[in-house]
């Protein structure tokens, strides 16, 4: 787990566009963006998937839907809106087993989504 590419990331090992960091969560530019905005914000700590998150993760899972927030302001897209998504596991589309909530807006948001 530890290895993973968002682990190297929060860590400072590989390079990424960093929009926000705090002690306990790191945020960057996703690759591979489907919006004109599309920050993944991940926790340093490393939890594989929403599943592997218990009771004392609960304040940290808190920090990652305020720092989504900041970065929304931060980025200009939380006054007009913006969708927040985890996935869990690789039926719900999730390809790094790192925890992360991507934050999406800039275009309009189509419901329900894919």
């Amino acid at each position: 787990m530890s290895d993973t590419i968002f682990a190297k990331i929060a860590a400072g090992e590989i390079p990424a566009d960093i929009v926000y960091r705090d002690e306990h969560v790191v945020a960057f530019r996703d690759l591979n963006p489907q919006a004109p905005t599309h920050v993944l914000v991940i926790p340093r700590k490393p939890i594989p998937t929403l599943n592997d998150a218990g009771p004392e993760d609960a304040e940290l899972l808190g920090r990652l839907m305020l720092a989504a927030a900041k970065i929304a302001e931060q980025e200009g897209i939380a006054a007009e809106g913006y969708r927040t998504v985890i996935n869990c596991n690789a039926g719900a589309g999730q390809t790094v087993y790192h925890l992360h909530l991507h934050v999406i807006g800039g275009r309009p948001m189509q419901w329900p989504p894919g």
